[in-house]
């Protein structure tokens, strides 16, 4: 009689759970576009509303690193390569570290939070830079560089590596700063990055400062990497500091974008940037927005505006701004019907309004 029993129950729970994977099998008729998203300018202003904590100790935290601006350079001049870690956005910090102790070197920043990168056009950024720099410093000595053709003509990467390795200078702490914000950034974790990037940084007239925020960052690089080319130095720099303009060119995927935001983030981008850069974009927005019909603003015509205005001072200094817009998605080139390249802002004319109100403010 037990064992009937049990086998009624036995029966009846296999039943169950038959009749239970029959209903689980259902398909949903529901959608993603069935979901209610929050318009994106509405999230991000409540973000931008959330009252910091600690602000006062996370301030202090910050300035208590400056007493190590000495050390830092001390250490670049040794040939050493910087790399910062810990919790918290140090984009602040090392453009601090940058702007105050490391005035009289040429500094290139690479934003690595950024979805895509060139590395071959930061190359050639830097190898013009090392040229103006050589043919600045040797301007009054024996030997005349104004004369002398450009030994990276070609425009190759290994004619521009050569020449940034190459030992021109009299002075023997004599370089170009590259600071990479998020060395680990989604534009730059594939492995042919890294080994451009550590070329680079292994180059006798190259000294790289770097952040990394990803708790695998150390698995993008092998031991010759990192004890040879990149020469690490690590610095456990935590700022507690929100990751404002790394976030924004993360795609917010419960938000609607539009046109306002769009001028808006454009805004916020700009803010991270020199006030001369700022101006010098400001000198094209303006020129797009009185020509509507065009197509865009030639680059000897900006050249000239931002020299008058004392905003640049030779066509490398335009370049090395221009590479940042374009980093940044700000700006965009273009051919026009007469064959000369132009340049122009990718905005509606909605959004350029925005912008140049939002900038002028």
């Amino acid at each position: 009689m037990d064992i009937n029993n049990g086998d009624e129950e036995e029966f009846e729970f296999s039943r169950n759970y038959f009749l239970a994977k029959e209903s689980s099998g259902k398909k949903s008729t529901r959608k993603i576009s069935d979901i209610d998203l929050v318009d994106e300018q509405e999230l991000r202003a409540a973000v931008a509303n959330i009252e910091p904590k600690h602000e006062k100790e996370t301030i202090a935290l910050a300035s208590s690193y400056k007493k190590l601006y000495p050390r830092w350079v001390f250490e670049l001049r040794c040939g050493f390569g910087l790399l910062m870690y810990g919790f918290g956005s140090k984009k602040a910090l090392i453009e601090s570290f940058a702007s105050t102790a490391l005035a009289e070197y040429p500094v290139v920043v690479i934003n690595g939070y950024l979805q895509s990168i060139n590395l071959k056009q930061v190359m050639i950024a830097l190898a013009e830079v090392w040229w103006d720099q050589l043919k600045t410093r040797q301007r009054t000595s024996s030997r005349n560089l104004q004369k002398v053709q450009q030994p990276f003509n070609s425009r190759s990467v290994d004619d521009l590596l050569a020449f940034l390795d190459k030992s021109e200078a009299e002075e023997n702490d004599s370089f170009i700063c590259v600071v990479i914000h998020n060395i680990d950034g989604p534009g730059l974790r594939d492995s042919e990055s890294q080994q451009y990037l550590a070329r680079i940084a292994s180059c006798s007239n190259i000294r790289t400062i770097a952040t990394v925020d990803h708790v695998n960052a150390a698995l993008l690089w092998d031991k010759k990497m990192v004890h040879t080319q990149f020469n690490w130095y690590w610095y456990h720099v935590p700022t507690y500091a929100p990751y404002k303009v790394e976030g924004i060119f993360l795609p917010l995927i419960l938000a609607h974008s539009n046109t306002s935001q769009s001028a808006k983030t454009a805004a916020i981008v700009l803010q991270s940037l020199t006030p001369n850069a700022q101006s010098v974009f400001k000198i094209l927005a303006e020129y797009q927005r009185s020509h509507p019909e065009e197509e865009g603003m030639p680059f000897d015509n900006l050249y000239t505006i931002s020299r008058e205005r004392f905003l640049v001072s030779s066509q490398v200094t335009l370049n090395s701004h221009l590479t940042e817009f374009k980093d940044h998605e700000l700006v965009k080139t273009r051919r026009r019907s007469d064959g000369q390249d132009c340049l122009y802002i990718p905005l509606t004319n909605d959004s350029l309004e925005k912008l140049l109100s939002e900038i002028n403010q």
